[in-house]
């Protein structure tokens, strides 16, 4: 059977809990992994977090550009051996893959990742992605990696990318505010204003919010290819699309 290649991106508030990393989530998530590789999936995992395992040694004050920097220099290794010893749980290898922005406005260098990305593949291996946050602050600033995995879906041949949230799908008005605000099941189209918005990260150690995640679903949309937004606090809504093939939950954006 033919393998379904996606991309699942995990925000920092989803792995953060009360300024530490949220082991029970990060098991979960990998626990998911591996149930969806049995199910015939080629999962690349981007995953934020660096920078508040990093805080879990050092306290920094997070306000400051240099010391995020710092401390994602500090979190990356601890972050990695984490899902290292979950994923060997279940007899999976992990890897390490640092990109940055520049990456995919070269021919070559995307060449080159992808090449990395498919051999680690083929030996069933899950790629873990991150910005290199520290020599580049556009993910430190805001973006939460929204925009990188789509990036890496799309170049990478995913078909899919899944962003596991606290925001667990998309609705006509914001749900926080509006108690009869109405998921969006399907989305085909956003609009221009919705990309523009201003951007509401909900965690001392996330940069992205909603609008990032739009403007992720709007590249690949442009691109032919899906989205699919969903609750990372409890992921049946993800289970039940992509291994019962039924949509309960969160939204899914296709042209």
């Amino acid at each position: 059977m033919k393998k379904k290649r996606i991309v699942i991106k995990v925000g920092s508030h989803v792995l953060t809990q009360d300024t530490e990393v949220a082991k029970h989530r990060m098991f979960a998530l990998v626990e998911l992994v591996a149930n969806l590789k049995v199910h015939h999936y080629e999962v690349i995992l981007v995953s934020s977090g660096a920078v508040a395992a990093g805080y879990t040694l050092l306290a920094l004050d997070q306000n400051d550009i240099a010391n995020r920097q710092a401390l994602a220099a500090i979190g990356q290794p601890l972050l990695l051996s984490m899902y290292q010893k979950k994923f060997a749980t279940f007899d999976i290898l992990c890897s390490q893959v640092l990109l940055y922005a520049e990456v995919f406005e070269s021919k070559e260098h995307i060449v080159h990742a992808k090449n990395a990305i498919d051999r680690l593949l083929q030996h069933g291996i899950v790629p873990i992605v991150n910005e290199n946050d520290t020599v580049s602050i556009q993910e430190l600033v805001f973006g939460d990696n929204d925009r990188l995995s789509a990036h890496v879906a799309h170049h990478f041949d995913a078909k899919l990318l899944v962003i596991l949230s606290d925001i667990d799908a998309l609705y006509d008005k914001d749900p926080n505010r509006y108690k009869d605000a109405t998921r969006r099941a399907v989305v085909s189209d956003i609009a221009q204003d919705e990309l523009s918005a201003e951007h509401t990260p909900n965690n001392v150690f996330a940069t992205g919010g909603i609008v990032t995640k739009l403007q992720a679903a709007s590249y690949l949309l442009e691109h032919k290819k899906e989205m699919f937004l969903a609750s990372g606090f409890d992921l049946s809504d993800v289970k039940s699309l992509l291994i019962d093939g039924v949509h309960a939950g969160g939204t899914l954006f296709k042209a």
